[in-house]
């Protein structure tokens, strides 16, 4: 069907279901949705064209003030339209980021389909099993944040039912949400925090997982204001409890159906192309640390601290084993779980990052070293010697980063300039900032 009559059918079918507007939306650099409502009626302009934005006013998009290349464009991705519950007669659009007529080499959604062109090439396609953990806060009356159920009070909450049944509403409420949105959900349960959650859902493709993760983000603000809340992606708000992760689930098939990461002659159920795959990942994992664990928060979570439940599921040093929490990467059943990524990132650069370092591992025929068959944290508590670490900060992260050109042009060189950048600016912020543990330290010490 020629795209205008595909769009005019489009228009149709989401009037007769009372669609009067658009939320064309987009995700700036840091990962956080943007976007407008537009008129449906226009929905061949939005397309086609796209939805205009003044560039500067975006986080990471290096458009100037002025000139043919100010503008940004949101272009609408047909496929992605849906209604949304929480807005009567509106639907739901990503866009894609245009400037000049041309894709947009800043736009995370844009580097992330680059990545996939690259396997596409091969016959290969990604898939990609999203785990978002997060928080349910709200500020008492001095403005102080603390978990938003006051009777989520043990050490060890994991799978507290008792917690269960006082957030039912909020729960059921999501359930509904995503349901109608179209996830497949699959688990919710509490985690090792007071205030923590845990929702699963079905994989994706790697782009339409990226997709929805922003899509479940936005879902999971509008139900939890409506419960007098707030959902946090912030990885750690607690510092002596665990943090939030944002673990990938990640398996390739070829074209053939195929499951190219899985050998089930091998111990740990991984091909050799797997294994090359998970080296490539350790070798840029100082340089990935930036991009998938990227705010000055996100190392108080990658730490060898404490937990009040006694237990930390921080992936600190640089290792893989079979079903391993304790390192960077697990294999699961043939495919791999990549566990640095916390849900403050931008899901688009994450996925298209971790993609670019897995893949140079395949291209250069990089070796794994031996996976780990013991609990990292029990080692590092007798004094053995460990694996490399990651990097302590967000700016040793970022300067791993600056460091790494192969991951870099890999990846977009114009989106890394833009996003360290921005993240120095973030990081000599906190650095000059004065903290109330200092002050107390500090103040009438010396």
């Amino acid at each position: 069907m020629p795209l205008t009559d595909t769009i005019q059918a489009t228009i149709n079918d989401l009037s007769s279901q009372g669609i009067h507007s658009i939320l064309t939306q987009f995700c700036d650099l840091h990962g956080v949705a943007k976007g407008k409502l537009v008129p449906l009626d226009d929905l061949k302009e939005w397309v086609e064209n796209g939805a205009g934005f003044a560039g500067p006013s975006i986080w990471g998009t290096g458009l100037g003030r002025f000139g043919a290349r100010s503008e940004y464009y949101g272009r609408v991705q047909l496929e992605t339209l849906r209604a949304l519950p929480w807005l009567p007669g509106v639907a739901h659009a990503v866009c894609d980021g245009y400037a000049g007529g041309e894709p947009l080499a800043t736009c995370s959604r844009q580097l992330l389909q680059h990545q996939l062109g690259r396997l596409k090439a091969r016959g290969w396609t990604l898939w990609v099993g999203i785990e978002p953990e997060f928080f349910l806060l709200r500020q008492d009356q001095n403005g102080h944040w603390q978990g938003a159920d006051a009777q989520d009070g043990l050490d060890k909450p994991s799978y507290d039912l008792k917690a269960i049944h006082r957030n039912h509403a909020f729960l059921d409420d999501m359930r509904q949400t995503l349901t109608q949105l179209g996830f497949r959900l699959q688990q919710m349960d509490h985690e090792d925090a007071r205030g923590q959650y845990e929702i699963n859902y079905r994989f994706h493709s790697a782009l339409d997982a990226a997709d929805h993760f922003m899509l479940f983000k936005m879902a999971a603000h509008v139900v939890a204001q409506k419960h007098g809340c707030v959902f946090s992606c912030m990885p750690k708000p607690f510092a002596a409890m665990p943090g939030s992760g944002l673990h990938f689930h990640m398996s390739i098939t070829d074209a053939q159906g195929r499951a190219v990461f899985q050998d089930n002659c091998d111990a740990l159920q991984l091909s050799p192309t797997a294994y090359s795959f998970v080296a490539g990942l350790l070798q840029h994992a100082d340089a990935l640390s930036a991009l998938c664990a990227p705010t000055v928060n996100s190392y108080k979570r990658l730490a060898c601290s404490d937990s009040a439940s006694g237990t930390t599921w921080s992936p600190v040093w640089k290792a893989y084993g079979d079903n391993n929490r304790t390192c960077l990467v697990r294999s699961v059943a043939g495919r791999i779980e990549w566990r640095l990524p916390d849900p403050s990132c931008n899901v688009y650069a994450a996925i298209a990052a971790t993609l670019a370092a897995g893949l140079d591992g395949i291209d250069s025929g990089m070796t794994a070293p031996e996976p780990c068959a013991e609990d990292l944290y029990e080692r590092f508590a007798s004094g053995q010697t460990m694996p490399a670490r990651l990097p302590r900060d967000l700016g040793a992260a970022l300067d791993a980063l600056a460091a790494d050109s192969v991951l870099m042009e890999a990846v977009g060189p114009d989106f890394c300039q833009q996003f360290l950048v921005i993240k120095r600016q973030e990081w000599s912020s906190f650095s000059q900032s004065v903290s109330d543990w200092e002050l107390k330290r500090y103040a009438d010490l010396y």
